[in-house]
């Protein structure tokens, strides 16, 4: 299971977040207005930062992933080039032409497709066919806002209407929405899902004035990934 935090914006939270065992570390780019949105050289230096913290601490190293609302295949390729980065999450409503065109210049990229939740309405279902033709690797499961708010809302999704997503689709999945520790028990028929690949987090990571804490993250870490242990071995 894989534990995705999202965010990053220093090299002390990128030490932080490797510390606590996470296994993506969301970096920000091309998300105007965006409370953690870094310009290209410094997405790339923080990239790079993923890899180094690993090495120095002698842990396995958290990827870097791309977070972005960018539409142009050409700009998101190039940030990926120059990040070195091969996991690519398109966050807003970019179309399956983008994906098909992110995988013919890099089919060695995994690109991650959020699916936006608004209740129990996704507005890209009918398309979830054309992703997945366009080489769409991963989707990710989040929620929006009632005032349409992409991304880091803490509103947690419905778990019925994930599993009908999951089951609308044949592709790996990650759920993001309000997870937390807490809330690990509401999701258990998600996370028994075979295709369950794990969890997206943000708000809840971080303390009231927006810090990551690394005790939060272990917590999510430990819930999720000891639950995940004991329905294997059942």
């Amino acid at each position: 299971m894989l534990l995705k935090v999202c965010g990053a914006t220093s090299r002390d939270d990128v030490a932080l977040l490797e510390a606590a065992g996470v296994d993506l570390i969301g970096l920000w780019h091309g998300v105007p207005g965006g409370p953690a949105d870094l310009p290209l050289g410094r997405f790339a230096a923080l990239a790079g930062a993923c890899r180094t913290a690993g090495a120095d601490a002698a842990r396995p190293v958290a990827e870097p992933m791309l977070v972005t609302f960018l539409r142009d295949p050409a700009a998101i390729l190039d940030a990926a080039r120059t990040a070195d980065v091969r996991w690519l999450q398109l966050h807003g409503y970019q179309p399956p032409g983008v994906v098909a065109a992110l995988k013919r210049e890099r089919p060695d990229a995994t690109v991650v497709k959020v699916l936006h939740v608004t209740g129990d309405a996704c507005v890209e279902r009918l398309l979830l066919p054309s992703y997945e033709r366009a080489g769409t690797d991963v989707f990710l499961f989040d929620a929006t806002s009632a005032e349409g708010r992409v991304g880091s809302t803490g509103r947690s999704l419905d778990p019925d209407v994930v599993l009908g997503l999951a089951e609308a689709t044949g592709q790996p999945f990650l759920v993001a929405g309000g997870i937390s520790a807490a809330n690990r028990s509401r999701y258990e028929k998600v996370a028994a899902h075979p295709r369950f690949t794990g969890v997206d987090v943000d708000t809840a990571a971080r303390d009231a004035a927006g810090a990551f804490r690394a005790d939060s993250v272990r917590s999510i870490r430990q819930h999720w990934r000891a639950a995940a242990d004991t329905e294997e071995v059942a």
